[in-house]
């Protein structure tokens, strides 16, 4: 069973991204093929993890009167719990706002520089709606 994601191009060529996990992308289809169960669990991480994301925001920030969470990033990253939970923090934090679940100022965060920045859990959109 092949997982198809629409992940941009790569100037026509394909590329073995992991021989383990059988996954080849194609620059002239724009998508990625990945092969076996193993790979559709290692995609499908990705989701899992800024679902936990928005777990650990809501745990560690303060409600807001609108329902969205605020937590400083430093607050965050220096969770032993989160620690534990994710292997890339800041790869998380940018799936998460690439998919418009938080915001923040910047692109790229970093331990001490940024520890300040402060990250917004927006609210569910039923809750957003009210």
């Amino acid at each position: 069973m092949n997982l198809l994601l629409d992940l941009g191009t790569n100037h026509g060529h394909w590329h073995n991204l992991s021989r383990s996990f059988g996954v080849f992308f194609s620059g002239s289809l724009g998508r990625c093929v990945v092969m076996g169960a193993v790979a559709a669990v290692a995609v499908s991480g990705n989701v899992t993890e800024v679902g936990k994301l928005k777990e650990e925001i809501q745990r560690l920030g303060q409600q807001q009167p609108d329902g969205s969470y605020k937590v400083k990033f430093g607050v965050l990253f220096n969770d032993d719990r989160c620690a534990n939970i994710f292997e890339a923090l800041v790869g998380t934090l940018r799936a998460a706002k690439k998919r418009k679940f938080v915001t923040y100022e910047g692109e790229l965060l970093l331990q001490g520089v940024h520890d300040n920045v402060e990250i917004t859990l927006f609210p569910p959109p039923a809750v957003a709606a009210a």
